[in-house]
């Protein structure tokens, strides 16, 4: 990365921590603390952002700094970044708790209550919904093995009591977080490195040694771990391997490792340096070390486009006589780049330069930067398309780096081949370019004949068979895509620019470009605010379909604010695509609905998350505005509850959750109620009533208490509430459930049991859920 503003020298730093920022007005990475710095290298205490797409890098002015620290976390919740523990000095370990509010630019010391947490630097904490999870760490010469838990809303640590096969204790070892799971490597324990992968389940507490195929990465500590769509990235640590850095990615649907060679002239020392993801790039800052012989090294600011992840076949299988343990090895140097099996004895290349930075040009074969022979594909009809996958594979000239596609509407399969492939053309001289347009059709008995014997198929006749089935050699068009990946704003503001100069209008329409978009399934949603302006209007036939490939997307949707009637329905406008039905996964749980007719809320997931951690085992619980299923399916899902009532009245929210129930296995304990809860709810059955309406549910809270058995139970409470009144708000809900339930006829003490802030919903404004405990007085 180019720095510009500040000194460069200020990010020489190591043990300090960072953090990406989504903010409206700080966009960025947050570093904080470390060892290093401009002049003589010592604690720091400073606060940088960084832009890593512009390479800026600004102070952050503000008062009362946490002291100077290194060995300490930094943990984004909302708009605060928690800074925990650390080391001020050899003889001063921390356990203090400060908290950035990144929209006033203001630090503040956090008086924390609950279990006691000790002193430690070297640990490791990821963030799941409002809490942050911290485990191990150093504390002097004691290593910790204690899972902490901390409570950003209501300040309060806990130490989890956990299950299953657990970490030993260690320091210096990495931790993130993937959905509900939590995942720990590597370390060091007092006596030797450690080099394992556990995973921790925070729903059922219990941990698990996870096992994955393929080579496991080298042990390490202080090291780097990421997590980039549904891959988990590890790169850099001690001990430091000669002339490469390699960075171990674990694909977590397929569980299987592969990794890349960053081959460099050692100027990279990724040793307790920070990375971050920011869109599709590993940002990298700082990290280095100190030896007596050679001084002080540090590491510059970089990023990696981590894009080529995508382009990896998912469904790689070791070839036959191979070892069954396979792993590939991506290799970036400044000659090659290639895919690589090296348990292989002959090893062939599986693809040419599939380059973790998309900045540079693709290497050829003379290092000049030419297209290489292996970037080629073997274009064939789908009816021959088995017959040349199986000569292909044969033969070994499949390229099974890149991924097969069609082309044409499915007409044409295009299989990636290799360089052994267009070796083998060079020798027998037999180019396939252009013979598709000449095909017959009386090649299908012979080849019916030759597939019974192809193991008895010379390499070239294997040709003469391609030949015969008008295969067509042809430049790998979506490698070359690939090759010039840029950030799909940069791809849009490009395409947008051309359309918009084509139509004569003018260019300041680039500046109401939207810089951000949400995913529904396979649906983009643009803001609300987006393309509005008449100009426009002339051009939005050619527009969509410009914008939604910009943003690798089939259907295209601009937001709405929730309709205000009493169903809100959603106002989500599809501007390319047939309809709005969708499929989101959350949790394991599958929401299918209608985005068009029906709200999804991203915001709830921690809610989400807490309710399906419940043991629900034995009871009925009553949803009173169950929507699609976002608690009634974690209920019945993930709790286990004995049965669900669902009320719901808006028709489209109430299609989608029959069929969630029934695409979730589910639908023999729901008994889904439609109208309006006050009229058909049930009363007297439930262990537990939902309340999830927001800005407020107080309309139901009669039928709420209705539903309670005679004994009491819990209601869970939702509400929009003002920051400074919180307690008034928590008071009003205890004292009218207390009346309600009198006026029932029960003789119930009414308590709040926990209250969950579970997001900003505006300035001031939390989405507040009230546990309401109802229970049977003892007098």
């Amino acid at each position: 990365m180019a720095i510009s503003g500040e000194p460069e020298e200020n990010l020489f730093l190591w043990g300090h921590s960072a953090c990406a920022l989504e903010a409206k007005n700080q966009n960025g990475v947050l570093v904080f603390g470390g060892f290093g710095g401009i002049g003589r290298h010592g604690r720091r205490n400073h606060s940088w952002l960084v832009d890593p797409f512009s390479g800026t890098v600004k102070a952050i002015n503000v008062e009362s700094s946490p002291s100077p620290r290194l060995g300490h976390t930094s943990s984004l919740v909302g708009d605060f970044v928690f800074v925990i523990g650390g080391r001020s000095d050899p003889e001063k370990i921390l356990s203090d708790v400060w908290v950035l509010n990144t929209s006033k630019n203001e630090w503040k010391f956090l008086e924390c209550s609950g279990d006691v947490f000790p002193p430690r630097h070297r640990h490791a904490a990821a963030v799941v919904g409002s809490k942050i999870y911290v485990f191990g760490g150093l504390n002097n010469d004691k290593i910790t093995s204690s899972l902490h838990v901390l409570d950003t809303d209501n300040l309060q640590w806990k130490e989890l009591f956990v299950s299953g096969e657990h970490p030993c204790a260690r320091h210096s070892h990495s931790m993130v977080a993937c959905g509900s799971q939590l995942y720990i490597f590597g370390g060091y324990n007092g006596e030797q490195t450690l080099g394992d992968l556990y995973v921790f389940n925070i729903q059922t507490c219990k941990w698990k040694k996870e096992k994955a195929a393929g080579r496991s990465p080298h042990a390490r500590f202080s090291h780097s771990m990421f997590v980039y769509r549904n891959y988990l990235g590890v790169i850099g640590g001690c001990p430091v391997r000669q002339h490469c850095q390699e960075l171990a990615i674990l694909d977590l649907k397929q569980s299987v490792w592969r990794h890349a060679k960053l081959e460099s002239t050692s100027e990279d020392l990724f040793v307790r340096s920070t990375a971050n993801i920011v869109g599709d790039d590993l940002v990298m800052i700082g990290g280095g070390a100190s030896c007596y012989a050679f001084g002080t090294k540090f590491s510059k600011p970089m990023k990696i486009n981590l894009l080529p992840l995508m382009s990896i076949d998912n469904n790689i299988k070791p070839v036959v006589g191979q070892r069954h343990a396979h792993h590939y090895e991506m290799v970036n140097s400044e000659k090659s780049g290639r895919f690589q099996d090296p348990q292989a004895e002959d090893a062939q290349s599986l693809t040419e330069a599939l380059d973790l930075n998309f900045e540079s040009d693709f290497p050829g074969e003379n290092g000049i930067g030419q297209q290489v022979e292996s970037y080629w594909i073997l274009q064939l009809k789908r009816k021959y398309a088995k017959v040349g996958k199986d000569i292909l594979k044969k033969f070994g000239w499949l390229d099974l780096g890149r991924k097969v596609y069609s082309r044409k509407g499915g007409l044409h399969i295009c299989f990636p081949v290799n360089g052994k492939f267009s070796g083998v053309f060079k020798e027998n001289k037999r180019p396939l370019t252009d013979l598709s347009e000449g095909e017959s059709d009386h090649f299908v008995k012979p080849v019916i004949g030759e597939e019974c014997l192809l193991n008895e198929v010379t390499c070239s006749k294997a040709l003469d068979i391609l030949k015969e089935c008008g295969a067509t050699k042809l430049a790998d068009e979506v490698l070359e895509v690939r090759r010039a990946a840029k950030s799909p704003l940069k791809v849009m503001n490009e395409a947008v620019g051309s359309l918009i100069k084509d139509k004569g209008l003018p260019e300041e329409l680039l500046e109401e470009l939207p810089a951000r978009w949400e995913r529904l399934g396979d649906i983009v949603v643009l803001p609300a605010t987006s393309f509005k302006n008449p100009l426009w209007d002339s051009m939005r036939e050619e527009l969509w379909p410009v914008i939604a490939k910009s943003v690798n997307a089939h259907r295209l949707a601009r937001q709405g604010r929730v309709a205000s009637n009493g169903t809100r329905d959603s106002t989500l406008e599809i501007l390319l695509g047939d309809n709005g039905w969708v499929d989101h996964r959350e949790n394991g749980i599958l929401y299918s609905f209608d985005a068009t007719k029906c709200m999804f809320s991203w915001g709830n997931l921690s809610e989400k998350l807490r309710m399906a951690s419940l043991n629900c085992r034995d009871e009925i619980v009553v949803d009173l505005f169950a929507g699609i299923g976002y608690f009634v399916l974690p209920f019945l899902v993930r709790a286990n509850a004995k049965l669900v009532y669902a009320c719901e009245w808006n028709p489209h929210a109430v299609e989608a959750l029959r069929r969630n129930v029934q695409a979730n296995s589910v639908s023999d304990r729901c008994i889904i109620l439609e109208g309006d809860n006050r009229t058909v709810a049930p009363k007297g059955v439930a262990d537990r009533v939902c309340l999830g309406l927001i800005p407020t549910s107080e309309g139901s809270w009669v039928t709420a208490v209705r539903a309670l058995r005679s004994e009491g139970g819990l209601l869970h409470v939702h509400g929009n509430v003002k920051d400074s009144e919180e307690s008034l708000w928590t008071k009003h809900v205890s004292e009218s459930v207390g009346e309600i339930a009198k006026s029932e006829g029960h003789c119930w003490e009414v308590s709040i049991e926990h209250l969950e802030r579970v997001k900003w919903y505006a300035p001031h404004i939390r989405h507040l859920v009230a546990d309401v405990r109802c229970r049977q007085s003892q007098r």
